[in-house]
């Protein structure tokens, strides 16, 4: 399997939720001025939600910034045991330890993104080829490490 367009979807993926974020916290910004300047000190309660809001969506953009900071880290070199960047072909599936950014379709093949941070991967950390390890009691068998 070809690792570098696994990694390309992946850095493709966080660059569009960046993109999202930030699209988010300027309207929402706009729509809090919008509030200050039409409404007065009366609808305070109705600004501060949106503060909130803008801060939320502030620490999401936070999150993905540092997974694209992670990523960019990862070459596609091939691998030979359970790491960062590594793929990792089990009895249940296909996994790309990077950064958690849900389900990739890869030659027609599904491959979930896991961080290394993820029991998944806390558990199998360290393995190779032909090695077994449970996670939530059930046991899984590593089949192939690129």
């Amino acid at each position: 399997m070809d690792k570098s367009k696994i990694l390309t979807a992946v850095k493709t993926k966080i660059a569009d939720k960046i993109q999202k974020f930030e699209r988010l916290i300027e309207e929402t910004r706009a729509s809090n001025n919008d509030t200050k300047s039409s409404m007065g000190d009366k609808y305070e309660t109705g600004r501060e939600m949106l503060q909130q809001e803008i801060n939320n969506l502030q620490r999401q953009l936070n999150e993905s910034l540092q997974q694209q900071l992670l990523v960019q880290k990862i070459n596609g070199e091939p691998s030979s045991k359970v790491q960062n960047g590594a793929l990792i072909k089990t009895d249940k599936g296909l996994f790309y330890i990077s950064a958690s950014v849900g389900e990739i379709l890869s030659e027609n093949r599904k491959i979930m993104t896991v961080s290394a941070e993820s029991p998944l991967v806390k558990a199998m950390a360290g393995l190779t080829t032909g090695q077994n390890f449970f996670v939530n009691a059930i046991s899984q068998t590593i089949e192939g490490i690129w």
